[in-house]
């Protein structure tokens, strides 16, 4: 018997991922894109929770490669996306941190806090969110700054030039300087505080919010543990595997939770580089889903993808099959 879970670390897949656990409604809110820009976007609602997924209003998808540039692109969309919240009378609320194509400390996200909430233009004078509390669920652990930082370790994936990351990582230096002074404590090392561009920093630091890892967070929800006592095998996958895997994103998170039972975890991907280092951390497989001839642009397309998916999950579940008995439960995630 198959179980599928949809599953997400606080990136793309989010909020459908929280739906289908934890039921709610959706809420479309018109928000500014990381350019600024008018688009609709939404977030989830159940009872008195909001479940916020940062890549719908500031999402690195949501523009196109030619104009991805973080020195540019602003938070300011998930920020009205609390602001919605908060109006709407939530009290917690969640916020899934990743696929952003910024690099701005949650700067925007804070502007856009204070030119809705606050009279005098400042951030003192934000009283509306005295009783909120915030959790962040990511799927790093870096620090704001530094080698490891957010501008070094993610900025060129969203389209910057390493003098731009020099540039950045500088800026989130200062900001992360000056709002110390101001409050008298310094987040900026904290583990998640690079996530999202910083995005994470600018809520450990002015909205005191927990960290959590977004795949724990949705794999307690959804009762993983309970699933995996009657397990052989769990299939889990992701866009690119490599060692980047391992600093906390989705699969890192499965691994880590079917060790703890002994149940071995096969990895697919799209793309597998760094695969000794895969198997090392733990993982009995690391298989790329795309023959080597196929052109990328192929791969992308979702009817060969879901193709490519289903035959390498056959394959793994056959191998798995002659190794073990035949009455095979597997948890693919």
């Amino acid at each position: 018997m198959v179980v599928q879970i949809p599953v997400s670390d606080g990136g793309e897949g989010w909020l459908d991922a929280f739906r289908e656990a934890v039921g709610g409604e959706f809420v479309d809110v018109t928000v500014r894109d990381p350019l600024m820009r008018l688009i609709a976007a939404q977030y989830l609602v159940s009872s008195d929770m909001a479940v916020i997924e940062v890549a719908r209003a500031s999402g690195l998808t949501l523009l196109r490669p030619e104009e991805r540039n973080p020195m540019v692109a602003t938070t300011y969309g998930t920020g009205q996306l609390i602001v919605d919240a908060v109006r709407h009378g939530c009290k917690h609320v969640i916020v899934g941190l990743g696929g952003t194509a910024t690099s701005d400390c949650g700067i925007g996200m804070l502007r856009a806090i204070i030119d809705n909430f606050s009279k005098g233009g400042i951030w003192d004078d934000v009283q509306e969110l005295d009783g909120i509390h915030f959790t962040i669920a990511s799927d790093v652990t870096n620090p704001l700054c530094g080698e490891n930082g957010a501008a070094y370790v993610f900025a060129p994936q969203k389209g910057a030039t390493p003098e731009m990351v020099s540039k950045l990582d500088a800026r989130a230096r200062r900001f992360a300087e000056k709002s110390a002074l101001h409050f008298g404590y310094d987040r900026q090392d904290i583990p998640g505080a690079g996530a999202a561009g910083g995005l994470g920093y600018a809520f450990l630091q002015y909205l005191h919010a927990d960290c959590r890892s977004g795949i724990d967070l949705l794999l307690e929800t959804v009762r993983f543990d309970e699933l995996l006592s009657d397990a052989d095998l769990v299939i889990t996958g992701e866009g690119a595997a490599d060692r980047q895997t391992l600093m906390g994103k989705l699969p890192y998170g499965i691994l880590r939770k079917a060790k703890a039972r002994h149940v071995p975890v096969a990895l697919i991907a799209g793309r597998v580089c760094d695969r000794q280092q895969l198997l090392d951390a733990g993982f009995t497989q690391a298989e790329c889903i795309n023959p080597p001839a196929l052109p990328i642009e192929d791969a992308m397309t979702p009817e060969t993808a879901k193709r490519n998916i289903t035959y390498t999950c056959g394959e793994i579940l056959r191998q798995t099959e002659t190794a073990m008995s035949d009455n095979v439960q597997t948890v693919r995630l």
